[in-house]
């Protein structure tokens, strides 16, 4: 089979737009694809899916470059967190889809009614629609895909128009690799996506900001569409007096070079316990040389802005802060260029802490205790994306009981959300949602339950007909469960179970007491 490669001058040229009158047909082309049913075997849905991760690995030099060219992404980076994460991601679906899909036996079912044979069955949502965004533009593109094709859906994606290059690239792996009358690829901005929305769809994966994502909730709310929403959030990092220093910067300051601190999860400012301020810092600037001897400019392993509009943004950021800058400040607009910038804020309502940033900066908050510094990260965001506590079991365990979070890192910055086969996903305002690895199936699949009751049990069903005269002491016999507490909500033993509890009233209980039994004849 011959390689389809996408040339590397094509890259260079401006990127077309999807005309907005196409688009009414490019979405019932792919609603009348689901509706013929032929994404729904599982052997068309595995070739799909070996298909694009031969059109990944074939295309991987114009993904580098792609890359390089849109926000001079390092090649390691660009392998680390778009290319491998896509192949690895399409190889373990591949290897678990023939368990995904099978019918579950429902769980919990009571003895009256296992005879209905209930189960579970896995079907496709339907058509679905998913917008990517531009920090990671192949991985937060294909991921979902692969959910969606896992599922049996059929799919239209949408690249960020930020990350053109990439966005190029994205079309033509999808358009050689894929059946293209059951998935394709929209190019555009406002007015494409807005032509998108006025579609109907089965389901609206969406990654990348709050305010786009109401106005898609809104839209989706129209038709009530379901809609899987990753955002981002003004993650809290909190480093007690008892956590290791060293390891707290070195592992914070990469959370936020890491494509150049674009990542929705990294935090988004650290509280330090006043105790261990100044060699916090004195730690980071160790870890910013040692990760880049030469400087952080000349390096080739550090990215740049997407655009200048983020570049401007940030900028401004840095000029609004009340704080000191400890380590950093450099910046050249001609390279969309921003040194990771080390500031030292008065409180919380500084600029740097009150919004999301979404680049290189990283302001720290000295605080008093660990009180202080929960409660500020209760105020300044309820339900983040991300929450990185530092410090020893009994703090990560009060941290983590005293707020919300979509998910923790504990001790580093972000681990979490790179593991490809954990549920990732916000809460609250942070996102609804969760996908990658078998959760990306359970993303775009619809649960449904499942009964078959035979003919045979029509005596046994007579119960729920009229007249019901005489019927309801029957219908309690067969299904009144009897509860095993009091009026005040004490469990109540059987005497059975007290006497192998030892009148314990627990497991936990049972098992203390029997080892007191067992060392008393010892």
């Amino acid at each position: 089979m011959t390689q389809d490669l996408i040339s590397m001058a094509s890259i260079a040229t401006e990127l077309k737009y999807t005309p907005v009158d196409t688009i009414p047909g490019i979405a019932a082309g792919v609603r009348n694809a689901f509706n013929s049913h032929k994404t729904k075997p599982i052997e068309f849905r595995l070739l799909q899916l070996r298909k694009l991760y031969w059109g990944i690995k074939d295309n991987e030099a114009a993904i580098v470059e792609a890359c390089k060219r849109d926000f001079g992404k390092p090649t390691f980076e660009t392998y680390l967190s778009e290319i491998d994460w896509c192949e690895n991601d399409i190889v373990f679906v591949t290897q678990n889809l023939q368990k995904w899909v099978k019918d579950e036996t429902a769980p919990d079912i009571p003895l009256a009614n296992k005879l209905l044979q209930p189960k579970i069955r896995k079907d496709p949502l339907g058509a679905v629609l998913i917008i990517g965004t531009y920090n990671f533009p192949m991985n937060l593109a294909i991921t979902p895909l692969v959910g969606a094709i896992a599922a049996g859906c059929t799919a239209i994606l949408k690249p960020s128009e930020n990350a053109p290059s990439v966005a190029k690239v994205l079309q033509h792996i999808v358009e050689t690799s894929l059946d293209v009358s059951c998935y394709g690829v929209v190019q555009g901005a406002v007015p494409e996506t807005s032509a998108l929305l006025d579609e109907k769809w089965d389901k609206i994966f969406y990654t990348g900001g709050v305010n786009v994502a109401k106005i898609i909730a809104k839209k989706a709310a129209e038709t009530l569409t379901p809609v899987t929403l990753e955002l981002g959030g003004r993650n809290p990092a909190i480093v007690t007096k008892n956590a290791n220093v060293r390891l707290a910067a070195k592992r914070l300051l990469w959370g936020k070079i890491m494509n150049a601190g674009q990542v929705c999860i990294s935090q988004n400012y650290t509280m330090v316990d006043k105790e261990i301020l100044d060699p916090f810092i004195a730690e980071m600037k160790g870890a910013l040389k040692q990760f880049f001897p030469e400087g952080v400019k000349e390096s080739e392993d550090f990215a740049r802005i997407i655009n200048g509009r983020q570049w401007s943004r940030l900028k401004k950021m840095l000029e609004d802060t009340k704080g000191k800058i400890v380590i950093g400040g450099d910046m050249d607009e001609s390279q969309r260029y921003l040194e990771p910038t080390v500031i030292l804020v008065n409180g919380p309502n500084d600029p740097l802490i009150a919004e999301e940033s979404f680049g290189p900066l990283l302001p720290i908050l000295p605080v008093e205790d660990l009180d202080t510094a929960i409660r500020i990260a209760n105020e300044v965001h309820r339900t983040p994306l991300g929450l990185y506590p530092f410090g020893n079991k009994q703090e990560v365990a009060r941290i983590m009981r005293e707020t919300q979070s979509g998910g923790v890192s504990v001790n580093d910055a972000l681990f979490h959300g790179t593991i490809p086969t954990l549920p990732f996903g916000g809460v609250g305002d942070s996102g609804q949602g969760a996908y990658r690895g078998r959760a990306s199936f359970d993303c775009f699949s619809h649960r449904r339950s499942v009964t078959i009751t035979p003919g045979w049990m029509e005596g046994l069903l007579d119960v729920r007909y009229p007249p019901y005269e005489g019927k309801l002491a029957k219908f309690k016999r067969m299904s009144e469960l009897k509860p095993n507490f009091d009026r005040d909500g004490n469990v109540k033993l059987s005497l059975v179970s007290y006497i192998f509890s030892l009148g314990a009233g627990s497991k936990t209980g049972a098992l203390v007491r029997y080892a007191m039994v067992l060392l008393g004849k010892s």
